[in-house]
């Protein structure tokens, strides 16, 4: 059979004009596309751009309503309501992209880390658990430990802040040896003496230049009786570990007092004002000093080293004014200007305490507080 070359002629131009019309079919397809969703989409953005959320939001609804299959904009969405603290709006737009079958496995990590997100921001803490703990083998794996690990400390839950805590390290996320001891003083501070004795020994094993549990360590000894043991213990740090000298100072005297081996604590006390001068040695000294007058001497004697309001407060609390009957007037009011000076304050938020802490009451920072005094710092 001859084939008819007559076909071939009209099939050309045929199948080019199909493919024409098919061409521009989908170029109108895509123009209505781009008519409904990037238009709300963007306009979102500039909304989002302008710090306009609530605007920003109205606008990713309507863009999702019209592509509900656009994970990128589900996220966009939980997250402004998240940023807004709409939280249980958050966690249904999350929860709604993980009932979807057809999302991708690192779309559905993403939403699940994004979900737990949303419980640890409203504060439940056992919803975020369980979540972040789905994200083991994830790429989100390490984050949700940090997280977990935040967890734990803030329920004080230090058993499983270890464990957490000793995943991270072997994970090669940073040094927690020092957060590990302290877990451990954490625990000896709700124990009974003997366990937490033993507890607050393998705390200064885990880390032996941090001084927290020898510190506390001592205090234990001296509630038992044992105020020589309670030297000692003080008397190793201070020549060990310089960086707390100052918080070392006050119960080291107390101890001498107590176990009658102040004129040791004095000759340790006083070289350490030397190399490391601070208001807590100061503070030290002058209550071995065997009359007020000599102690006096010590605040002028760091009054000539640097200015000191603290200091000045304190020399002056011993003196006698010429007019005696403004004395108490003058001391009230050097008291109430130098009362500030006397707090710790935390290195990484600011907060101010009265009292050193190990952990900031405000932004849970370990080891945040210096050991010196603000007036110092």
């Amino acid at each position: 059979m001859d084939f008819d070359l007559t076909w071939l002629l009209w099939g050309l131009p045929i199948a080019f004009g199909l493919g024409w019309a098919a061409s521009r079919l989908d170029l109108r397809q895509l123009r209505i596309e781009n008519r409904l969703a990037p238009k709300a989409y963007f306009r979102g953005l500039n909304f989002l751009l302008n710090e306009q959320q609530d605007q920003a939001i109205d606008a990713f609804i309507e863009a999702v309503q019209k592509d509900p299959d656009t994970s990128e904009l589900h996220f966009a969405l939980g997250n402004l309501f998240r940023r807004r603290g709409e939280y249980e709006r958050a966690v249904r737009v999350h929860e709604h992209l993980l009932s979807r079958g057809d999302l991708s496995r690192a779309d559905r990590n993403r939403a699940q880390h994004a979900l737990a997100l949303d419980y640890l921001k409203a504060g439940l803490l056992d919803r975020a658990e369980e979540a972040l703990r789905k994200l083991a083998g994830t790429p989100y794996e390490q984050e949700s430990l940090l997280a977990l690990l935040a967890i734990y400390e803030r329920s004080r839950d230090w058993v499983q802040a270890t464990e957490i805590a000793r995943q991270l390290e072997a994970g090669a996320r940073g040094q927690f040896t020092g957060r590990l001891a302290h877990y451990l003083c954490e625990q000896a501070g709700v124990a009974a003496p003997a366990e937490a004795e033993l507890l607050l020994r393998k705390a200064m094993g885990v880390a032996p230049m941090a001084p927290r549990a020898t510190i506390e360590l001592a205090a234990l000894r001296r509630l038992a009786g044992d105020a020589r043991d309670a030297f000692e213990l003080l008397a190793r740090l201070l020549q060990s570990g310089p960086r707390a000298i100052p918080l070392v100072a006050r119960p080291l005297a107390e101890a001498a007092i107590a176990a009658d081996r102040q004129p040791e604590a004095l000759r340790l006390l006083r070289d350490s004002y030397d190399q490391y001068p601070s208001l807590d040695v100061l503070d030290g000294i002058a209550s071995l000093e065997s009359s007020p007058q000599a102690a006096r001497g010590w605040y002028v004697q760091h009054l000539k080293r640097e200015p000191s309001l603290v200091a000045a407060a304190k020399w002056l609390a011993g003196e006698k004014l010429e007019h005696e009957e403004f004395h108490p007037h003058v001391q009230r009011a050097l008291d109430h200007a130098a009362k500030p000076l006397t707090r710790y304050r935390c290195a990484a938020c600011g907060f101010e305490a009265k009292q050193h802490f190990w952990q900031c009451p405000g932004c849970q920072a370990w080891d945040s507080y210096p050991a010196r005094r603000v007036e110092e710092l």
